[in-house]
């Protein structure tokens, strides 16, 4: 099993910045995607921003010039740097693990609890 812990979420004015941390812990082989989504009341949840072992990165248009997924693989961590905070930001946003546990193992998705992100206006 894996197990995901997300901290940074907060309240934040408009035009302004937080920074999201998501660590992975537990029967780790290799990640193989390593991301964010988001999810604001009444509507589906969405991909933000992703990751692949490789380094390379894939954005939700809304978010794009104004928020940077990076990712330390040594640590098993991803961030999510949010610039430019817009009230349509406001959501919870969630941590989303694709983890290999062995060489020969499939792999398995994960998801960490959520952490809110308000921004007001």
């Amino acid at each position: 099993q894996v197990r995901l812990v997300e901290s940074g979420g907060g309240l934040v004015q408009a035009g302004g910045s937080l920074r999201l941390s998501c660590a992975a812990s537990g029967s780790i082989f290799r990640i193989n995607v390593m991301g964010w989504y988001r999810q604001a009341p009444g509507k589906l949840r969405e991909s933000v921003a992703s990751m692949i072992s490789g380094g390379s990165t894939n954005y939700a248009d809304s978010v794009k010039g104004r928020f940077t997924i990076t990712r330390d693989n040594a640590k098993n961590t991803v961030y999510l740097q949010m610039n430019s905070l817009k009230p349509e930001d406001t959501a919870v946003y969630y941590c989303n693990a694709n983890v290999a546990h062995s060489y020969s193992s499939a792999s398995s998705q994960y998801w960490g609890q959520g952490t809110q992100v308000t921004v007001s206006s």
